[in-house]
């Protein structure tokens, strides 16, 4: 059986720990990320229900109330 250099050996754990640590990065952004859009989609509810705007069937709906 031939013997695997221990450089060799260190430098592969070292890439596959530094692509690991690259996947955990993306995956904690992308929680975040999510995280905020739904922060954000709550925000923009809360603002159109104190404007007075209604959503139906996914359209935004003026009250005829309001006329600008």
């Amino acid at each position: 059986m031939a013997e695997t250099d221990p450089k060799t050996v260190h430098t592969l754990l070292q890439q596959m720990q530094d692509k690991f640590q690259t996947m955990s990065d993306q995956i904690i952004g992308r929680i975040d990320m999510s995280s905020r859009i739904d922060d954000l989609e709550k925000n923009i509810a809360d603002l159109m229900t104190q404007a007075g705007v209604e959503e139906i069937e996914g359209e935004n709906k003026i009250p005829t109330t309001c006329n600008s």
